[in-house]
């Protein structure tokens, strides 16, 4: 609709990011078919071929709406304005990058937190980010071990961080998480190694979020932050929630960074607020607030699953809309129980 009403020219789009209505485990090819649904799309307007659109395009798609949670995607596109712009500070830039395709045996260890930590510098220099404090948010979309991958490394006498393929989804987004942590100067480089890979939990970016999938063998980066120069509408602040029912500090974040009182006034923060994006996890020690939860013993559903409808629903309570990027699975991404946030709001409220 917005290409054909002429709000949208979809050779300038550089990123979606996409929440799917699948499980958000392993077998999700929600992911997969959105990606290819948005490769195929966009090869016309990019004069290219479909497998060469994420080349182009950084294509991130998280699986699991559960809850109340909207599947949706959140597009955003860049062009060269001619001449001096009027905006007064800064505002949103984005920069994109790609790591090297990962062996198995490297997935979930040092050398996908270092590849991670490049290709954050990297995305940084696209986006015109100089100081890492600029730096809000960092999705990577990174991949995971099936059981083809986890057989080819041992044929090759090599041997893989886990066999588990669900268990592998951890290990990727934790070592790709380390790595933004490391490029963003919040842990330090002589604290990491193969074993502080989900051995650590005291290490954490307040910065990154990362989803596993099916459909890669490298890891996307897409950093998301603000620059002088830019004449975006939108600026971007980030907090991390404490815990899963943190909506106070989503709301400090708001009223602080933003002057939108989400309490006072929830019709300005519903109209300005473009979207929320978030990681959400169990509390790996059974509790939230001093009350038990059973989220990680529901043999049904997943825990992050569990997770994913909690923070969901905390969001939107303070968004006023439902159509919000929560990703599950938070390791050492914010600390253990919580994880980052993200917000991107509209300056000009019309």
């Amino acid at each position: 609709a917005l290409v054909d009403a002429g709000q949208l020219d979809p050779a300038e789009i550089v990123a979606v990011m996409g929440k799917t209505e699948g499980n958000g485990c392993v077998n999700d090819h929600t992911r997969e078919l959105a990606t290819l649904a948005w490769s195929h799309y966009l090869a016309v307007p990019l004069q290219c071929r479909p497998e060469q659109v994420g080349e182009r395009v950084a294509l991130v798609m998280s699986g699991g709406t559960e809850g109340v949670l909207a599947p949706h995607f959140t597009i955003f596109t860049r062009r060269q304005l001619p001449g001096p712009g009027s905006v007064v500070g800064k505002r949103l830039v984005l920069g994109i990058a790609h790591t090297e395709q990962f062996a198995p045996e490297q997935i979930g260890r040092m050398a996908q937190v270092e590849a991670t930590a490049r290709a954050v510098q990297a995305a940084m220099l696209d986006a015109g980010i100089r100081d890492v404090t600029d730096v809000h948010f960092v999705q990577v979309k990174c991949p995971l071990l099936t059981a083809g991958k986890v057989n080819s490394a041992l044929d090759r006498g090599a041997v893989t961080v886990t066999r588990d393929s669900y268990e592998s989804m951890g290990f990727s987004r934790g070592a790709s998480a380390l790595g933004v942590a490391l490029a963003l100067g919040e842990v330090d480089a002589a604290a990491l190694n193969d074993a502080a890979v989900l051995g650590n939990p005291a290490l954490f970016s307040g910065r990154a979020s990362a989803s596993a999938g099916i459909e890669l063998d490298h890891n996307v980066v897409i950093v998301l932050g603000e620059a002088v120069g830019s004449r975006s509408p939108f600026r971007i602040g980030h907090t991390v929630m404490r815990d899963a029912v943190d909506a106070a500090g989503v709301r400090r974040l708001l009223l602080h960074a933003f002057d939108l009182d989400a309490d006072d006034d929830p019709a300005q923060v519903a109209r300005r607020l473009v979207n929320l994006f978030a990681k959400a996890e169990a509390a790996p020690d059974g509790k939230v607030r001093g009350q038990r939860h059973t989220m990680l013993d529901d043999s049904d559903i997943n825990a992050t699953r569990h997770a994913r409808a909690a923070v969901g629903a905390v969001l939107a309570s303070v968004a006023g809309h439902t159509a919000l990027y929560v990703s599950g699975g938070a390791e050492h991404q914010g600390p253990p129980g919580g994880g980052p946030v993200a917000a991107i709001v509209r300056m000009d409220p019309t």
